[in-house]
């Protein structure tokens, strides 16, 4: 079981993280809580695993075999009961490379893509990086909750002829872990409409009690055949830097598109750590797993408690999965500008401008809670004392 409450110095190790921080936000002094990567050492049986393999001292092009997928549908379904194929698995470095070859190899150019906003910057970059329009159904926000406008949803879909829809689930940065109804709901309207989703569920494992992870490709099998979902155990388990990840799409013809993308591109092979520690991860990881859900947690509970006690400017809004929470700061009456000047310079905590996830999130910011306690405390006191200071002042 690891020390999550041990803290390890990332800077010197080219931490985008830390050691870009001061350059980012123009402040030596800054505590960084922006990044969605855990201030946490991986597990230990993954420590060993990269130790074993490293010591062997030869890294030659490496392919990722049967065994190992045996390990990926194990885990999804212990974890989701949800039963995946070996031949629905393709393997990519990363989610974000994913939707970039999903988006060119099943959309033409200027085919409308739908998102649902605010949403994580990359789904507007992998729109219009190659000359795909934007379709957007803004969420549903009142009394710090979020929830879809299905009519919306539809009527944006029929209007302008929507090909492919990129669903984020759990939805980064708001935190919901959406229903099986709401999930149902979005996948009938798919298919009604003969819209292809691609799924990203990068945070899958990463889920507060009582919410359940619902892989939608496992509703039933007509939304199952029009879907393409992206995983990784990279947000899982703190490995972003090894660069493994997956999609798994049943449908045949959409995967051999896609599979063929992926080779115009060159990307035919993972990198030969990421498969070590994609196999150990999933096939040694869950009672750390568990352990770091409990930290979470306790770590969302007590930014929600301090924020609420200590002052009423800055609301959080309450994550269902995920390790990023969203904040309110609507009632500071700052500008956008003011307010990532305010927690860059006042507060001095590096946070994720909330405006870079779409037009709705003027007024937010986003932090992430995925670090020892102590860095937390350090953060949140720092907010709310440079609050405090601001009402005074």
């Amino acid at each position: 079981m690891s020390n999550f409450s041990k803290i390890t110095s990332r800077k010197g190790t080219r931490s985008v993280k830390w050691d870009f921080a001061e350059e980012l936000y123009q402040n030596k002094d800054i505590l960084p809580m922006w990044v969605a990567d855990m201030d946490f050492q991986a597990p230990e049986a993954v420590l060993q695993a990269l130790q074993t393999r490293v010591a062997h001292g030869i890294f030659g092009y490496t392919l990722p075999d049967d065994h190992l997928k045996k390990v990926i549908i194990d885990w999804l379904l212990t974890r989701h009961k949800w039963e995946v194929d070996k031949d629905w698995i393709t393997y990519s470095p990363g989610v974000i490379p994913s939707l970039h070859m999903t988006v060119q190899a099943l959309t033409e150019t200027e085919d409308a893509i739908l998102i649902q906003t605010p949403v994580y910057p990359p789904f507007y970059s992998v729109i219009k990086d190659h000359n795909r329009t934007i379709v957007t159904n803004s969420l549903v926000y009142e009394e710090e909750h979020y929830s879809i406008d299905f009519d919306d949803f539809e009527e944006k879909i029929k209007q302008n002829n929507v090909k492919l829809f990129i669903l984020c689930n759990p939805h980064n940065p708001v935190g919901r872990v959406w229903t099986k109804k709401e999930l149902t709901k979005m996948s009938d309207i798919c298919v009604q409409h003969g819209v292809t989703v691609i799924s990203d569920e990068i945070h899958a494992d990463l889920i507060f009690k009582p919410h359940k992870h619902i892989p939608i490709a496992s509703l039933n099998n007509e939304i199952k055949e029009q879907t393409v979902t992206c995983l990784s155990p990279t947000k899982t388990f703190n490995l972003a830097g090894l660069q493994a990840s997956y999609l798994v799409t049943a449908n045949e013809e959409t995967q051999k598109k896609i599979k063929s993308q992926f080779s115009k591109q060159g990307l035919n092979m993972l990198n030969t750590l990421g498969v070590t520690a994609m196999e150990s991860a999933y096939s040694e990881g869950e009672e750390w797993l568990d352990g770091l859900l409990e930290i979470l947690e306790s770590n969302r509970n007590y930014v929600e408690e301090r924020f609420h006690n200590e002052t009423e400017s800055i609301r959080v809004i309450r994550a269902e999965g995920t390790y990023l929470l969203w904040l309110d700061c609507q009632s500071l009456n700052f500008s956008q500008a003011e307010l990532k000047s305010f927690m860059q310079k006042q507060a001095q905590v590096g946070l994720n401008d909330g405006a870079s996830f779409g037009e709705e999130g003027q007024g937010f910011m986003r932090i992430n809670i995925a670090a020892p306690f102590e860095i937390i405390e350090n953060g949140v006191t720092r907010i709310i004392n440079a609050v405090q200071n601001h009402k005074t002042s």
